[in-house]
């Protein structure tokens, strides 16, 4: 495990994040940055570590993202899903057990990725849903 790369490529909204997960102390760098210098809200990069908490391993792994397109909320789902298939690649040994992580990541809902994007805008209207204001007069 010296110089194991576990990799793994997370989408969310229209971000898509790129994740190299390799055994380190913790540090984490998305874009070249820290993770604490790129996300403006501790919220990101506490929903950001949700997987590696869960799994105890906020101090195994170095974790190195390329992130692009979207804002802060999709970028943030798109490096965690990274980060959980990147972990479920490390743990494939032991997929089958009770207490392997795809069992507490998939019960923590962490698995599944989330389908929700911005919805297109309609002909007629000011947004996708959002119709123009009524007069009656």
């Amino acid at each position: 495990m010296a110089n194991k790369v576990f990799t793994g490529t997370g989408r969310r909204k229209s971000s898509i994040a790129q994740v190299k997960m390799t055994p380190g102390k913790g540090q984490i760098t998305i874009n070249g940055r820290d993770v604490r210098e790129f996300f403006p809200y501790e919220t990101n990069v506490m929903d950001l570590m949700q997987p590696l908490v869960l799994t105890n391993n906020e101090k195994t792994f170095d974790i190195e993202a390329k992130v692009n397109g979207g804002g802060f909320t999709g970028q943030t789902g798109a490096v965690r899903l990274g980060i959980v298939r990147a972990l479920l690649l490390y743990d494939k040994a032991n997929e089958g057990n009770e207490d392997s992580y795809r069992t507490m990541l998939k019960r923590a809902g962490f698995v599944t990725r989330d389908p929700r994007s911005k919805e297109r805008k309609k002909p007629g209207l000011k947004a996708a849903r959002r119709a123009p204001q009524f007069s009656k007069r």
